[in-house]
């Protein structure tokens, strides 16, 4: 940990007021309405690829960074480790070097090479691994091997943003909802990679009095899923994510789970079925974990149809599909994986034409 100087701290000044000015330089992500067949329900995409590192991941990255420059933990010479499925290791890079620092990212070796090639485009390096469940043991090793210091986004994520405002996607997503038919959302669908913005929408929600729910959409082989099922922080699962950025072989310290009102498994294969045809309405290729949020958001949509209900849904567009082109938009990936996407595209299809759907 560096000592608290005169030196250090003008140092951390500095930092601080790089990063945020980035964050002034960057205009609010957009959020989009996707036109769906059904009567008095909206679904909206808030846009999270137009950050400038492409993701989601860069709120968490940004957040990250300023805890760490306030507790105290980084400073002028400091190495940034972290362990990640390759999004906040891309959003981290940048930061890093925004700042002045190196970086080194402890990844899966099945990690897209497109993620890999952008963290080392913002001047990080790659550090692949074996077992994704070692991920975290080497982060921790480089950490003391180089005095360096890991950010552990799946320890700080839900700490590391204030979920009471203060610009966070939450507060983001209600603004610009209020000029909508339904402004106050009946849901908020999302996927959980490290449980920080499930946890901030939550908690959010919860502090506004709002009545909307929280859904949180979990991917195969997910411990999230079951470890909300069961009641049980130490669920562990044998088999890693396929949708890359969602979906943890245990049940990260980040997760919240009292403040999620739903959880809903959805299958690899529906994820990238929905990736692919939500790509298709919108004109521009999207990630697998917007594809688990869209299957997720359908079936919601589809039970409030059945009741009768009105009212609007909001999900993430996590990133863009140009990370994904060698592995989900690749038909011989699909193939060697096993992963038949057909039975879904056949279900969106029809919920396209007749507006009920039936997975």
């Amino acid at each position: 940990m560096p000592k608290t100087s005169t030196e250090n701290r003008a140092w951390i000044d500095e930092a601080i007021r790089r990063v945020d000015a980035d964050a002034n330089r960057s205009a609010d992500t957009h959020l989009h309405v996707l036109p769906i067949p059904v009567p008095g329900i909206e679904l909206y995409l808030k846009d999270e690829s137009v950050h400038p590192t492409g993701s989601l991941k860069h709120r968490l990255a940004r957040s990250l960074f300023l805890y760490a420059l306030c507790n105290g933990w980084v400073g002028p010479n400091t190495t940034i480790i972290e362990a990640s499925s390759g999004s906040t290791a891309v959003s981290e890079a940048y930061f890093a070097r925004l700042i002045g620092l190196a970086f080194v990212a402890v990844m899966p070796a099945s990690t897209s090479a497109e993620k890999i090639a952008l963290i080392e485009f913002y001047g990080g390096k790659s550090h692949l691994v074996e077992d994704p469940g070692q991920v975290y043991d080497e982060a921790r090793r480089l950490e003391s091997e180089c005095n360096g210091h890991y950010m552990d986004q799946f320890t700080f994520a839900e700490r590391a943003t204030d979920w009471r405002g203060n610009n966070n996607i939450a507060e983001s997503i209600f603004d610009q909802m209020k000029a909508e038919l339904h402004p106050i959302p009946s849901w908020v669908v999302i996927s959980a990679g490290t449980g920080g913005t499930s946890a901030t929408i939550g908690r959010f929600v919860r502090y506004r009095r709002f009545p909307t729910r929280v859904a949180v959409a979990d991917p195969e082989n997910s411990a999230f899923y079951g470890g909300w099922e069961s009641d049980r922080s130490d669920f562990t699962t044998c088999v890693p994510s396929r949708i890359e950025g969602i979906g943890r072989m245990r049940v990260e310290p980040s997760f919240v789970g009292g403040v999620i009102d739903e959880m809903l498994q959805v299958p690899d294969a529906a994820s990238i079925a929905a990736m692919r045809w939500v790509s298709t309405i919108l004109g521009r290729a999207v990630g697998g974990s917007t594809g688990t949020n869209i299957w997720a958001s359908l079936q919601i949509i589809d039970r409030m149809r059945a009741a009768g209900e009105t009212g609007s849904v909001v999900t993430l567009l996590c990133d863009g599909g140009e990370r994904y082109l060698g592995t989900y938009y690749n038909d011989d990936w699909l193939i060697e994986n096993d992963l038949d996407i057909a039975p879904h595209l056949k279900t969106l299809e029809e919920f396209a034409k007749t507006g009920i759907f039936t997975p």
